[in-house]
């Protein structure tokens, strides 16, 4: 992805969570399949993907336990259910290539965050990862907090 790209994308939500609990491998632009008060909810900036996954069924790929709220100004008529699960929309060769990395390999497929890019489609950014063990997340936490130290010291010598 180039540098324009990257500023020209509106991001709605982040799993920031993500990189302290697991080693991101790669990452993947999928699209979202979404109805109408989604998008809206979205457009708002309301969305939670903390605690969601991504799971292979019926040959194609699902977003999991992700929350979009409710629009409010659409009345009772038209709602969604906030943790519906929602189509990933990718290529056929990334399909199989993230369902067998997620079989074979046990791997797990965690959205990384949703933003709308400069053309306004809803796209999520799905990392395959793989799990931290708790003395690689202390290894994590020491490793950022001697960066900070580090920081700070060379802020004070000039």
């Amino acid at each position: 992805m180039s540098k324009k790209d990257d500023d020209d994308r509106k991001v709605v939500a982040e799993n920031r969570r993500a990189r302290f609990e697991y080693f991101i491998e790669d990452t993947f632009e999928a699209g979202i399949s979404l109805t109408g008060t989604e998008v809206k909810s979205l457009r708002r900036g309301q969305a939670n993907i903390t605690e969601s996954y991504a799971a292979a069924e019926d040959g194609g790929l699902v977003l999991v336990n992700a929350h979009i709220p409710e629009y409010q100004m659409a009345g009772n008529f038209f709602q969604h259910a906030p943790r519906r699960p929602r189509q990933l929309l990718l290529h056929r060769r990334e399909i199989d290539k993230l369902s067998q990395a997620v079989q074979r390999e046990g791997m797990t497929l965690i959205p990384l965050e949703i933003y709308f890019n400069a053309r306004g489609r809803a796209k999520l950014k799905l990392g395959l990862a793989k799990g931290k063990k708790v003395h690689d997340k202390r290894e994590t936490s020491a490793k950022r907090d001697w960066q900070r130290q580090k920081a700070r010291l060379m802020r004070e010598k000039g």
